[in-house]
């Protein structure tokens, strides 16, 4: 009687979305017992697809749109998908994003609009000053462009995920299992009990720091290949590594920017194409090792321990159990970035119906869909961007069955 309880009352949330989507469409209201089809040419179906997908993640399909006609009937249909089969309870898993996903301003809306929110960043904030300098959460507020300076970026990126998945536990949304991608291992690792917050911002602070002041030169480089082509072609490149591997044909090549742009050249002959990103070093590659010497005497007086749920290492491509020792981190700095395998084995083995990106904006969640599939989780982010507020957070909060309002429809 509960689950059925609930059931109608999602449906009854997601036929009060439709409706009021559909009047910001025609500009003007609709009852739930029309037809779509009158309202909607094919166009404006595919935009309303869209909209779900992105207030919701996969809960419908395009050809969903013309199937259930009524508003009523297709609000029915998108509270069956997000029940999850047999209407069992929600089990979210949290992926935080890595570096490349910080923008300054990053969520500010959150940060003057949730109260919550704003508290696990002035946390993280404080625990981190006394390594940066400076506050990072003025420095995020202001806009500062500094942010994409690799001494700041990473402690910022770091306050800003555990804050995001801090709000979320205090909502209610207690993750099955976790995944961090790159910078987002040390979230990952805090909010899963690995490390605690001080020692973690510790960690993180000196990591970006040490980086910071590595000699410039290297460069990194995405290119639709798969690892084995990629192990093939730096062969014969000593100074470049595989930095990050995210899907079967999407790797990250990280090193001495020479060798990189030979290597272009090859897969030019080959009709691929590749990408050059936006960064100061040559993260998870051979020009990182300088670095570990020193992060290693470093990380070797953090008492580092064993994750209290599930945490999906990216440096191993698995589930790891063993404790987070200083021998883990030190190998993070150099090691390529698992991403794929990683979330494979979490996906296989723990079956969430949903999987959160914590970060300030969608980076994996495209990823996550496809390895997903059709009949995969529901992959959302907890902020789409810049401009996501307090607003968006309850919407992410509401479709994973928690928090006061959804607690109040369930009948806690």
């Amino acid at each position: 009687m509960r689950e059925q309880q609930r059931d109608d009352d999602f449906e009854t949330a997601y036929r009060e979305w439709l409706l009021d989507r559909l009047a910001h469409y025609l500009g003007r209201p609709v009852r739930e017992t029309d037809s779509v089809h009158e309202y909607l040419d094919s166009v404006a179906g595919l935009s309303l697809y869209g909209d779900i997908e992105e207030e919701f993640g996969p809960l419908v399909e395009p050809a969903d749109i013309w199937a259930y006609p009524t508003v009523r009937e297709l609000a029915r249909h998108m509270a069956e998908r997000g029940a999850g089969s047999g209407g069992s309870r929600i089990r979210a898993a949290f992926v935080f994003t890595g570096q490349g996903s910080q923008h300054p301003g990053m969520t500010a809306g959150l940060y003057r609009n949730s109260t919550v929110y704003r508290r696990f960043l002035d946390e993280a904030g404080t625990v981190l000053q006394p390594y940066t300098g400076l506050s990072v959460v003025e420095m995020i507020l202001g806009k500062d462009p500094r942010i994409h300076q690799t001494a700041f970026t990473q402690p910022a990126l770091f306050a800003v995920e555990y804050a995001l998945a801090k709000t979320l536990e205090e909502a209610g949304v207690r993750p099955v299992s976790v995944l961090g991608h790159g910078i987002g291992e040390f979230a990952a690792a805090a909010v899963a009990g690995a490390l605690t917050l001080p020692d973690a911002a510790k960690l993180v602070a000196l990591r970006g720091a040490f980086m910071q002041y590595l000699p410039s030169g290297g460069g990194m480089m995405a290119a639709c290949i798969t690892p084995y082509e990629a192990t093939e072609l730096i062969a014969c490149e000593p100074g470049v590594g595989i930095s990050a591997i995210n899907a079967a044909k999407s790797t990250v090549l990280s090193g001495d920017r020479g060798g990189l742009e030979r290597i272009e050249s090859k897969l030019a002959e080959r009709g691929v194409r590749c990408r050059h990103l936006t960064v100061t070093h040559a993260f998870h590659s051979p020009l990182m090792a300088p670095v570990v010497p020193k992060f290693e005497a470093v990380v070797r007086r953090v008492p580092g321990g064993a994750a209290s749920v599930p945490f999906y290492s990216t440096v191993y491509g698995r589930l790891t159990t063993e404790p987070l020792y200083a021998s883990y981190w030190t190998e993070q700095l150099t090691a390529p970035v698992r991403f794929a395998d990683a979330a494979r084995a979490l996906l296989a083995q723990q079956a969430p119906t949903h999987v959160v990106e914590i970060g300030p904006r969608a980076v994996l969640t495209p990823y996550l869909r496809r390895l997903g599939g059709a009949r995969g989780p529901v992959c959302l982010p907890v902020c789409q961007g810049p401009e996501s507020d307090a607003v968006d957070l309850a919407g992410v909060i509401s479709v994973l069955d928690a928090g006061p309002l959804a607690a109040a429809l369930a009948g806690a």
